[in-house]
């Protein structure tokens, strides 16, 4: 379970902290040989709900702010506890942003172990904050790290986000990656947006691989990075 009382962040966070009862499993993004991990996405497990209805709560009752603080301490909390090497993958929402005083907390605290080994992914819900963005990405380039875009092609993740944010990353939604070998509707589209991101620089992860077929045709469409049940579940 993750703790966060050793933390110096101010008492009615805390507070709203140790009422989570959470912990973190990590899932590996592999290289295309399959065997090299490139990251680990950090995934948050509530004790006795689901993280889809802890959130849904947590959303409802205007408080996305002590799920985000919460991702970044406790991800990284069990990210050094089982000494991992690579890079670490977080989820953030683009509505929320840690406020300064938890930023320096975080900074403090983790210091140049951090430099270079994050990929903050933006997730696809709940809506984009400009504000919110611009002090995210600012410390974040500040300490050398990177920015993915996840589940491209759901929610709000999608041509308009790429071309705003500028991520290093781009995950492609499991939605359009399922039975994609199957799918002739999606494959010319897919290899148009492939094909797109790299002339930008930008690495392609295929997610929600769950299939061999699935893997082969996203690597002859140009995937850089590939996750999913098929390459391994989350541990």
């Amino acid at each position: 379970m993750i703790c966060f009382d050793h933390l110096k962040l101010s008492e009615d966070i805390l507070t709203a902290l140790r009422e989570l009862n959470i912990d973190y499993v990590f899932q590996p993004i592999f290289e295309k040989d399959k065997k090299t991990v490139y990251a680990w996405e950090a995934l948050m497990r509530p004790q006795k709900v689901t993280v889809t209805d802890l959130i849904a709560k947590y959303q409802g009752e205007d408080k996305l702010h002590v799920v985000e603080v919460a991702t970044f301490f406790g991800a990284m909390q069990a990210y050094f506890l089982r000494g991992y090497k690579e890079k670490v993958a977080i989820n953030s929402f683009p509505s929320d942003c840690m406020r300064p005083e938890e930023a320096e907390v975080f900074w403090e605290y983790y210091g140049e172990d951090i430099r270079g080994r994050m990929i903050i992914e933006i997730l696809e819900y709940p809506y984009f904050s400009l504000d919110h963005w611009l002090e995210k990405n600012r410390s974040v380039r500040n300490m050398n790290n990177l920015f993915s875009l996840d589940d491209y092609g759901s929610g709000i993740n999608n041509m308009e986000k790429v071309d705003f944010i500028k991520p290093d990353i781009v995950k492609i939604d499991r939605s359009l990656v399922s039975f994609v070998d199957q799918a002739p509707d999606r494959q010319e589209q897919l290899k148009k947006n492939i094909a797109l991101f790299q002339e930008r620089g930008i690495r392609v992860v295929a997610e929600g691989i769950e299939r061999e077929e699935e893997f082969d045709y996203m690597l002859s469409l140009g995937a850089d990075l590939f996750q999913g049940y098929y390459l391994a579940r989350p541990v």
